[in-house]
């Protein structure tokens, strides 16, 4: 198992790791609850919104990081 493998398993785990951490995001916007005032009701941030966040834009970073790294062709030299 070379590097490139490892590291593109990773990119891999990391792409649908973001996709499943996206679709678990709650929606920012208003939508029908605005037009009754219950907008300010769930607005507040609790610890598990903060933990996915910083979660996702780990991710983020990971899966740009690689696809940068894989891409350029650094590794095969």
């Amino acid at each position: 198992m070379t590097v490139t493998t490892v590291l593109e398993a990773i990119w891999a785990f990391s792409a649908v790791g973001l996709i499943v951490l996206v679709l678990l995001h709650s929606p920012k916007g208003d939508g029908i609850g605005a037009i009754g005032g219950q907008a300010q009701l769930f607005s507040s941030t609790k610890s598990a919104e903060t933990t996915l966040n910083r979660v996702t834009w780990a991710l983020v970073v990971t899966f740009l990081g690689l696809t940068v790294v894989l891409s350029a062709g650094w590794l095969n030299r």
